[in-house]
């Protein structure tokens, strides 16, 4: 038995382990894997539950029991959560179209995320330096280190059953910010109060992008300004709590008073950023649903509001157009644009 901190690498039955319906997917090539397991072992076991619930390496389990594999060896990973527990243990297939509040999903998706990483970890160190004792159940394979995108995408489909993650890492991102105690109370504020808008149904790209820019006002108050680099939209979406962390140390370096300064209201008018934060996300939106299943699936009350939203952002879009057409309105440039 091997004991790191977190974990107990144990032997246990194949047959011992529980295979919650989350992890029912399409595996892919188990033929190659099993093949690849009978030639060169298994460097990294499985990962499961103290009571023997699988949490990673689905795949390599599935190839186990093809090579007719009755034992082997697991990381018992201790420390998990009761709900994230419950939700790999689950056995019901129609669970896995259980819709969890967005806050909800985004916790346990960071928690999953965590283990999924954990485990990529240590198949990497495996993978580098081999084992140090050989495995006379003969079952796995080397494995690369698997890229940040597919962990997030392995996350997001074990917890809502589709392997889009962009809005859980929005919602997380929110979250580490509301939680921070080193960021100034302005912006947890303000994030604590855009959670509660997801909470009730609000978007979270609108979220996101309102918080975004209530970062971009803390980093440019005077004489914080000529502190504060130029950093590409993207690098601000992907690092949105650094940023703030960074706004805040500079400000408390330039010796500036911290201000409260009150939340601007649901209705206010809110800076281009967010405009472009909101229709970036936007992007080629209706290739990614099926109309007929949305058609079917939405209430009178969600259809009105559709509708509604479509009928004001057409209207919006026309005044635009006409205000652009206007030789008094010059279009910024796209070099002044990523400089705001």
């Amino acid at each position: 038995m091997t004991v790191t901190p977190g974990h107990i690498e144990l032997e246990r039955s194949i047959d011992s382990i529980r295979i919650g319906s989350r992890h029912r997917t399409d595996l892919g090539d188990i033929d190659a894997l099993a093949a690849s397991i009978e030639r060169q072992g298994l460097l990294q076991p499985i990962t499961v539950t103290p009571d023997g619930t699988l949490i990673c390496g689905a795949r390599r389990l599935a190839a186990l029991r093809q090579l007719g594999v009755r034992k082997l060896h697991v990381w018992v990973r201790a420390g998990i959560s009761d709900q994230l527990a419950q939700l790999l243990a689950e056995q019901d297939d129609n669970a896995l179209h259980k819709a969890f509040a967005p806050t909800e999903a985004a916790a346990l998706y960071r928690e999953v995320k965590m283990l999924l990483a954990e485990d990529a970890q240590r198949r990497q160190v495996a993978t580098r330096f081999g084992t140090e004792k050989p495995r006379s159940d003969g079952g796995a394979t080397v494995a690369q280190p698997q890229p940040i995108d597919r962990v997030r995408a392995q996350a997001a489909l074990l917890v809502t059953g589709r392997r889009s993650y962009t809005t859980l890492e929005r919602i997380d991102r929110l979250q580490r910010m509301a939680d921070d105690e080193n960021l100034d109370e302005t912006l947890r504020s303000r994030a604590r109060e855009e959670l509660a808008v997801i909470q009730n149904g609000g978007s979270v790209a609108a979220a996101h992008g309102r918080v975004a820019a209530e970062v971009d006002r803390v980093a440019s108050a005077p004489p914080i300004r000529s502190l504060v680099p130029a950093v590409p939209t993207a690098g601000r979406s992907a690092d949105l709590e650094q940023l703030a962390r960074d706004a805040i140390a500079r400000a408390k370096t330039a010796k500036r008073a911290k201000k409260a300064r009150p939340v601007a209201a649901a209705d206010s008018i809110l800076p281009t950023r967010s405009f472009v934060f909101l229709w970036n996300d936007l992007h080629d939106w209706w290739l990614r649903y099926d109309d007929a299943e949305v058609a079917a699936e939405l209430t009178d009350d969600q259809w009105h509001q559709f509708d509604a939203t479509l009928a004001g952002t057409v209207a919006f879009f026309e005044r635009m157009r006409t205000l652009r057409d206007s030789p008094a309105v010059a279009p910024v440039s796209a070099t002044v644009s990523h400089i705001r």
